[in-house]
């Protein structure tokens, strides 16, 4: 079975909307597009987390499709991400496009989206990779289908905008695989489900009853 990987930048507080650019997204008057910029530098290996699609297949959600769609194609050449995007295979989860799909080798998922991915993750091919699509993240997490999340949390706090996770998110646990810290602050880790949240307890601070008395004791001299 191939797997399933997500890959995504998000704020401190865990906002993933618009981090490309100020048009990429203003849904709900959100005014901070293109939050990213300013922390990039020479160490952020978008291909080490899935970012570039390189190897992969792509699952995306209409929005970033659209998004995706409308840049790069209409890259230079030249341009590695370009390249490797573009020649991609894409599948797109989507209840409103119903038109041929006009960037090069992309299709349409038919059908229940869960039942669609859960289907492409038994068919041999490459591992599938999710770019964004917040939305297609929170549904397919609820359905234990994805198998690896690339976060890439950036130092600023946006403190409205869509979130990774919301309330729909299914309590789970999570291991960290890796981690890296880039030169311009951004926390670049990897994690893999680990089952269910087990939940515990600090041992008790209350003292017993035998501790009471002895500090009573303590206290009017007749210890």
């Amino acid at each position: 079975m191939r797997r399933l990987i997500a890959s995504t930048f998000a704020s401190l507080d865990g906002i993933m909307q618009a981090p490309g650019g100020p048009e990429e997204d203003p849904t709900g008057g959100f005014a901070f597009g293109g939050w990213m910029f300013g922390h990039q530098d020479e160490g952020m290996d978008l291909s080490a987390s899935g970012f570039d699609g390189k190897d992969r297949e792509l699952v995306l959600g209409r929005r970033t499709y659209e998004i995706f769609e409308a840049y790069w194609p209409y890259q230079p050449d030249d341009a590695l991400i370009a390249k490797t995007l573009n020649a991609a295979k894409k599948h797109v989860a989507s209840r409103t496009l119903k038109t041929t799909l006009g960037w090069n080798n992309s299709t349409l998922l038919q059908g229940d989206v869960v039942s669609a991915i859960g289907a492409l993750k038994e068919q041999p091919g490459l591992d599938l990779q999710i770019i964004g699509s917040g939305n297609l993240i929170q549904t397919l997490q609820a359905a234990s289908l994805i198998d690896e999340y690339n976060v890439w949390t950036f130092p600023v706090v946006l403190g409205r905008g869509k979130r990774l996770f919301d309330e729909t998110a299914k309590p789970s646990a999570l291991r960290l695989v890796r981690s890296k810290v880039s030169t311009g602050g951004v926390v670049m880790s990897t994690y893999a489900p680990s089952g269910e949240i087990r939940p515990g307890a600090f041992a008790s601070t209350v003292p017993s009853e035998k501790e009471l008395v002895r500090r009573k004791r303590m206290a009017d001299g007749t210890w």
